[in-house]
C-alpha cells in the first residue's frame, strides 16, 4: 500500500481547504422598518415587501 513520503503541511493542508466554509446569506435592511431581511422576501417584522404591505401584522 502507498504512504506519504512526506508529511502534508500544515499550509498545504489549509490551502487545500479554503473552499470547505459556509457562506452568509445575503442580508440588506428593510426600507419601511430598517430589520435586517433576506433580500427579494417579505420582512418578518413589518410584512412589506417593495413598499407594500403584504402580510399583516
Amino acid at each position: 500500500m502507498a504512504v506519504p513520503f512526506r508529511r502534508t503541511s500544515k499550509t498545504r493542508k489549509n490551502k487545500r481547504r479554503t473552499h470547505l466554509k459556509l457562506t452568509v446569506p445575503g442580508m440588506v435592511a428593510c426600507p419601511d422598518c430598517g430589520e435586517q431581511k433576506l433580500s427579494h422576501r417579505v420582512c418578518k417584522a413589518c410584512g412589506s415587501y417593495k413598499g407594500k404591505e403584504v402580510v399583516n401584522k
